[in-house]
């Protein structure tokens, strides 16, 4: 019964619940920051062209959209604190001394702002990511979204792929903007930390079809 429970957990959590979050979030930095939105959106239109549908392959043309996913998963990880490692032996680091059985957990949100590693690191910016060779892969220590080392997340590559593909979709066929009387400054961005990170507030935009209903596929 464990088991079974803990499958169903990784299918909701790891598997959809993380990805929601991001796209909310990305959803909810696009629409505070027009002018990167604007950018992505022509990026990814100029690529897709007429075609209703963005494709996979067509990920690989889109280096903006890649970088604002980035810098997405660099303030707002889905998964704040990294699942617990365990010390196999004592240990010191930076003057710390960490006995053996210690649980550890890594705070991959406080890494992402720390401005020893970033520049500006509360400022919204996916253009630091353009010349940047700083990857998912876990070797770049100051970037960790789905963890590092031999306990990555083994989904990854799917998880990557399924964020873009989404966001790009969305930011394809349709226009958003706020509701009427509403600004930027007026959206709620607190978090709530905990196993995930979600928006206290829900996001409320419009969206406005970008095709015209007579465009064939």
């Amino acid at each position: 019964m464990d088991n079974v429970k803990g499958i169903i957990l990784d299918m909701f959590v790891a598997g959809t619940d993380t990805t929601f979050i991001a796209l909310d979030w990305g959803m909810t930095e696009l629409i505070t920051h027009p002018n990167v939105m604007k950018r992505a959106q022509s990026e990814i239109r100029r690529v897709v062209g007429d075609r209703r549908n963005v494709t996979e392959s067509d990920l690989l043309e889109m280096p903006y959209l890649k970088a604002v996913v980035k810098e997405v998963l660099r303030l707002h990880p889905p998964v704040p604190v990294s699942v617990p490692r365990e010390t196999t032996e004592d240990v010191k680091i930076e003057g710390y001394d960490i006995p053996a059985k210690t649980r550890v957990f890594v705070n991959i949100w406080a890494i992402g702002r720390d401005p020893e590693s970033w520049k500006d690191p509360e400022t919204f910016e996916p253009e630091r990511f353009l010349e940047s060779e700083v990857d998912y892969k876990g070797l770049n220590f100051e970037f960790i979204p789905f963890g590092a080392g031999r306990r990555i997340c083994p989904g990854i590559a799917m998880g990557i792929v399924t964020i873009e593909l989404a966001l790009a979709q969305i930011l394809h066929s349709f226009d958003w903007e706020l509701p009427k009387g509403m600004e930027a400054k007026d959206l709620d961005m607190t978090e709530v930390f905990g196993i995930t990170m979600h928006r206290k507030a829900h996001l409320e935009i419009v969206a406005k079809p970008y095709f015209a209903s007579s465009l064939s596929n």
